[in-house]
C-alpha cells in the first residue's frame, strides 16, 4: 500500500469547464493560460502509473443549501446563483480528468478540505505520510490544503503548475506564502511516490 495520495481540489465543472457558472467569472484567463486542466490529467496519469492513490475534493451543498454559510464572502452567494449544488453537473469533477470509481471523492461545504469532511480520517486508514495536491484555486483551497495538512502532520508536495487563483498576482502571491509549508514541484518533475 502507498503512504502517499494525490489530492485534486475543486477541479469542477462550476469553476474549471468552459461551461461552468464562475468559469467565465472567475478563472476562464489563468485555466487556460497556464494549461491547468491538462497539466492536472498529466499529473493524475503519472500519479496512477506510480500506484498512487487519487482522491478528488470537491465544495458542493445541498439542494436546500442547509451548509452554506449565510455570512461567507465567498458562499453567500451560490444560493442565489444556484451554484455548487450537489447532484448537479456544476459539481461533478472536470470529465477530462478521468475520475474513477474506486478514487476517493470528498465533499466539502467550506473552502478547508478537512473542515467537517471525512478526509482526515480516509488518510489515517489509508496510512498516508505525504500528500501530493493542486487544484483552484491556490489562494483559498489550495492554501487551506498544504496549511492544514502541514500543521496534521503530512508532509505536503504542491503541483504548482496544476494551480491556478483569478489572476496570476494571486497566484504568485498564494505560491510565496506557501514555500515554508511544502515542497513544490511541478507536472512534468514530480516523482510520485
Amino acid at each position: 500500500m502507498s503512504t502517499s495520495i494525490y489530492l485534486v481540489l475543486d477541479m469542477e465543472n462550476d469553476l474549471v469547464h468552459a461551461d461552468g457558472a464562475n468559469y467565465k467569472a472567475a478563472y476562464a484567463e489563468q485555466v487556460e493560460a497556464r494549461r491547468i486542466v491538462p497539466n492536472t490529467r498529466a499529473a493524475i496519469d503519472k500519479a496512477r502509473a506510480a500506484g498512487l492513490r487519487i482522491g478528488f475534493v470537491r465544495v458542493g451543498f445541498s439542494a436546500d443549501y442547509r451548509e452554506c454559510p449565510p455570512n461567507s464572502p465567498i458562499f453567500s452567494a451560490a444560493r442565489t446563483r444556484g451554484v455548487f449544488q450537489l447532484g448537479t453537473w456544476g459539481t461533478q469533477t472536470h470529465p477530462d480528468l478521468g475520475q474513477q470509481a474506486g478514487d476517493f471523492d470528498i465533499v466539502k461545504h467550506r473552502v478547508s478540505p478537512f473542515y467537517a469532511t471525512s478526509l482526515e480520517a480516509i488518510l489515517r486508514a489509508q496510512g498516508i505520510q505525504r500528500i501530493y495536491c493542486s487544484g483552484v484555486s491556490t489562494n483559498a483551497v489550495v492554501q487551506a490544503m498544504v496549511r492544514e495538512g502541514h500543521d496534521r502532520d503530512f508532509e505536503m508536495v504542491l503541483l504548482e503548475d496544476c494551480c491556478c487563483a483569478p489572476t496570476a498576482e494571486e497566484h504568485a502571491n498564494a505560491i510565496q506564502g506557501l514555500k515554508r509549508f511544502c515542497q513544490l514541484t511541478s507536472s512534468a518533475e514530480v516523482a510520485f511516490s
